[in-house]
Order: C-alpha cells, then structure tokens, then sequence
C-alpha cells in the first residue's frame, strides 16, 4: 500500500497531468493486468473522469507513475 505521503504525491502528480499525457499513461503503465480501454472510451471520458481511473489503477497495482521530465502538464494560470 502506498503510504501517506505517496499517496499525496501521487494525487499531486496526476493532476498535473494534462489529457494527452494521462492517455499515454493508459497506454504505458505498468500493471499485473491489461489496461486495454479503446480509444473511443478514452475519449469520451472527461479529464476529470480518467485522472480518477488512473489514481485507481496506480493505487490498486501500488506503484508510482513514470512521468517524463518533459511530459505536458496542466497549465497553471
């Protein structure tokens, strides 16, 4: 189980996230089991919807993204 701080840093980090990177994530992570959502259901979740998906998937496989250093983030204004 990830602990506190990680599961922080974890929220953190996937909100940062913006929607092209969030589906490269589907398709790169890691799991014990396939992460096979078609393009279509991808793109008719909302961002919202699959940051949420994705914090599930890294809690349930308990692992830390790979996020690339140049990996497009959320615009903060």
């Amino acid at each position: 189980m990830l602990e506190g701080e990680q599961f922080e840093e974890l929220v953190c980090l996937i909100s940062a996230l913006n929607r092209d990177a969030l589906i490269r994530q589907f398709a790169q992570y890691p799991s014990s089991f396939p992460i096979d959502f078609t393009p279509e259901f991808l793109a008719s979740m909302s961002t919202e919807r699959l940051r949420h998906i994705f914090l599930a998937i890294c809690v349930q496989t308990k692992r830390m993204p790979h996020i690339e250093a140049d990996s497009p983030m959320q615009s903060v204004a």
